[in-house]
């Protein structure tokens, strides 16, 4: 590891644990994915510091992966205690989405740095704009797909997901609610699709990244192990806070507030990689 001034390791320290705390409470809060904090915290951290290099966005991603995993289950379990997950949805969507999350880690693998900028630039602002003008009521359809329809939008869930370095609430809960599902069950069941997210994108993530250059010290293919470990302590810890305030608040004024975050996160992201 290089040998980093102890003012900067203080610095890298303490962006990992901040970006761990509010990880994980958006994680439960929001059911959007920590990943959409995590990732840029990371990678920002690696470039200021002058960590690694052409491959510090798959890394900040894919440690991003390795939290979800841990973090989405007890999520999950914090909504169970509501009542509030549609077993049947979360049972026969889930393989889908971990089959996504597995092709996505290897369209990353494969993607230039500016490249995964983008789709994860793009992917937050259609994010940031369900959360921020998207009405919490409006519905495309009557009830979840089925079929074809629910194997292909659950691959593409799990794709996007994975290429982002999120969990499946953003894709999955967004999907929920154009189908008709109360904003609570839809936050709470698409929480458990990152735990499939997340493994199986993780997997990825270390086998397509193994050999690959440019990466930050104590990399395990595409993740930086003691980042993921720290943040996946404090995101674990986190996240049921989060997903029981989630059942408190009214937060069409957060959910705004936070839409305006990832829009700037996101213009920021894409301009620093490119």
């Amino acid at each position: 590891m290089p040998d980093l001034p102890i003012g900067e390791i203080l610095a890298l320290m303490g962006a990992v644990v901040a970006a761990g705390l509010a990880g994980g409470l958006i994680a439960g809060l929001f059911g959007v994915g920590g990943g959409t904090v995590i990732v840029p915290a990371l990678f920002y951290a690696f470039e200021v510091l002058g960590l690694g290099g052409e491959a510090n966005l798959h890394v900040a991603i894919g440690t991003s992966l390795m939290t979800i995993v841990a973090t989405s289950w007890r999520s999950l379990g914090a909504h169970r205690s509501h009542g509030a997950v549609d077993e049947v949805v979360l049972k026969t969507w889930t393989p889908w989405v971990a089959f996504g999350a597995l092709v996505g880690a290897g369209v990353a693998g494969f993607t230039s740095m500016g490249g995964l900028a983008i789709v994860y630039g793009v992917c937050l602002l259609g994010i940031a704009a369900q959360m921020g003008l998207m009405p919490e009521r409006f519905t495309l359809a009557k009830d979840v797909p089925t079929g074809w329809t629910r194997r292909g939008v659950g691959t593409g869930i799990g794709l996007l997901s994975a290429m982002m370095g999120i969990g499946g609430g953003s894709f999955g809960g967004m999907m929920l609610t154009l189908c008709g599902r109360p904003i609570h069950q839809a936050v709470a069941t698409a929480s458990g699709f990152g735990v499939a997210i997340g493994a199986a994108a993780m997997l990825g993530f270390v086998v397509f990244g193994w050999d690959a250059g440019g990466r930050p010290p104590l990399s395990l293919g595409y993740v930086n192990v003691p980042a993921a470990i720290v943040m996946g302590l404090l995101t674990t810890l986190v996240a049921p806070f989060g997903a029981r305030l989630a059942h408190r608040l009214d937060k069409r004024v957060l959910r705004k507030a936070f839409a305006l975050y990832l829009l700037a996160t996101a213009l920021s992201v894409m301009l620093k990689a490119l």
